[in-house]
């Protein structure tokens, strides 16, 4: 019998030196080698066969053969038969196994020395990408170093040693410029496997860029002692950190801003003289939005817990501050809490409640058909909503000053009278608007959110899915939603959409 089996230690040689040049595993060398021989033995045997080809990782040795595979039916003679067509050698086999018939090693002619070279060196980049997308793919979240290798339109190629990485214009810290041979420092956003390879993209501009840096210069942070619990930036201008530490001995503020400052100082060189005000976090939302507001002092906070809404209240001297430059301060400590919050003077609070109280006032006059030191009293006790009168206890209402229990009977018939024609009102204009039975029927939303959103054309699911989170809390009403809330119910109505595409892939 023909000898099949092709000693070729050499291979194995080539392999080792492929692998160490690549950076990546000797397998994958010798993988993309028995592709690139199999796809040669197909152009002499036929591109019809299939033909396999193994190395032997130990001896280089090449075994090359054909597989036809046993099937009940035949769609391609060429790979496959039936069981009673077997030879009577291989009867040990059954529908799903294959014949394996052994073929004679070949002298690679230049046509097929060519394309097994070609095969080869794909199959070898694409190793090496997928090397480089693993290897990048877990540094996402960490600080790179590289090489400025060419700016294009803007865009910065940086060279990070086994791969490129783009740093957008976006991404960069305003006003700053780079030239090819720099060295850069950047956060790895995100690593994307693309047909030409994986795309590293960069970023100066990121809250976690300034959070990863403070790891790197205070030993406290990289250690987790010192915890930093948000950041909120403006790249180039101005950044505010929240800090905690679970060590009670520690102060986490003073040890990131360091001895006069030395630590927090090579930060603010790096992000371009951006300033920086590290702030105490706290786990109570009134002492964390003031130690945001530091060195601005706050003379009274309120908040609303459904809506994660404050109000800062500050003198007249201190509200330029307190709101910064074109709102910076502000914003800043808004995303910094996670708190929309509006910052006042005195009067204007003032007026603010007055405005509210006059409100609640006209309402519970009208509503509940009283005079207006019945409604005071109501205001004085903490009711703002008809809701909260309707269905409170009936000892809670009984006990409040000048009342008995037959008036808080009588009122809370009025509040739930009043509610009662309220919804008649709405699901009759709910009715004009001609909802879609989706929208009526979705989770979370009340008569008075679907009468609004009828009223302003939103009319199905999908309408609502197109809908951003802050324009659905314009639609409805900041106290009918919070922001967060928005945004999670926006997401689910989204499910549908991707539940559809999946179905469709």
């Amino acid at each position: 019998m023909e000898n099949t089996n092709q000693m070729r230690p050499e291979l194995l040689q080539v392999a080792d030196i492929l692998a160490r040049e690549k950076g990546i595993s000797r397998d994958d060398v010798l993988e993309a080698m028995e592709v690139a021989i199999s796809k040669a033995g197909r152009s002499k045997y036929g591109p019809e066969y299939d033909v396999r080809v193994s190395i032997d990782r130990k001896t280089g040795e090449i075994k090359m053969a054909r597989y036809i595979e046993i099937v009940e039916e035949v769609e391609n003679e060429m790979t496959q038969t039936t069981l009673d067509k077997v030879p009577a050698k291989y009867k040990d086999l059954k529908v799903g196994d294959f014949i394996i018939d052994p073929l004679p090693p070949m002298d690679f002619g230049r046509i097929a020395a060519q394309t097994a070279k070609q095969v080869v060196v794909q199959k070898i980049r694409d190793a090496e990408r997928m090397q480089q997308f693993s290897e990048f793919k877990d540094k996402v979240g960490e600080i790179v170093h590289g090489t400025v290798k060419r700016v294009e339109l803007g865009n910065v190629i940086i060279d990070l040693g086994r791969a490129e990485a783009v740093l957008r214009r976006d991404e960069l810290i305003p006003n700053e410029t780079f030239r090819p041979g720099d060295r850069v420092r950047a956060y790895l956003m995100d690593v994307r496997s693309e047909v030409r390879g994986p795309q590293i993209f960069l970023s100066r501009s990121h809250p976690q860029f300034l959070a990863k840096l403070f790891a790197g210069e205070v030993p406290e942070v990289y250690d987790g002692i010192i915890e930093i619990k948000s950041v909120a930036r403006d790249a180039g201008s101005r950044a505010k950190v929240a800090v905690w530490s679970k060590d009670n001995t520690i102060d986490p503020r003073g040890a990131c801003i360091g001895m006069r400052g030395v630590r927090v100082q090579a930060i603010v060189t790096e992000l371009q003289g951006e300033k920086i005000d590290v702030v105490h976090w706290s786990s109570d939302p009134a002492a964390f939005i003031v130690n945001a507001f530091a060195p601005s002092e706050i003379l009274k906070i309120v908040l609303d817990e459904e809506t994660k809404k404050a109000e800062v209240v500050v003198s007249d001297e201190q509200l330029s501050q307190a709101i910064g430059r074109r709102g910076q301060n502000v914003r800043l400590a808004s995303i910094l809490t996670g708190w929309h919050i509006d910052v006042l003077n005195a009067e204007q609070e003032a007026e603010n409640r007055q405005k509210e109280e006059k409100g609640r006032l006209d309402l519970f006059m009208q509503a509940l058909d009283v005079d207006d030191m019945i409604a005071h009293l109501l205001i004085q006790e903490g009711f703002t909503k008809i809701e909260e009168i309707a269905f409170v206890e009936l000892d809670e209402l009984s006990s409040i000053d000048g009342f008995d229990e037959a008036l808080a009977k009588e009122l809370q018939s009025r509040a739930a009278t009043y509610l009662t024609q309220r919804n008649e009102e709405m699901q009759n204009k709910i009715k004009e608007y001609d909802l879609a039975d989706d929208l009526k029927n979705f989770e979370g939303l009340t008569l008075q959110m679907l009468e609004a959103l009828g009223a302003n054309q939103v009319k199905t699911l999908d309408d609502l899915a197109d809908l951003a989170a802050d324009e659905l809390v314009e639609i409805v009403g900041a106290e009918n939603i919070s922001l967060d809330d928005a945004n999670t119910l926006i997401m689910k109505a989204r499910e549908h959409w991707f539940d559809e595409e999946k179905s469709e892939n």
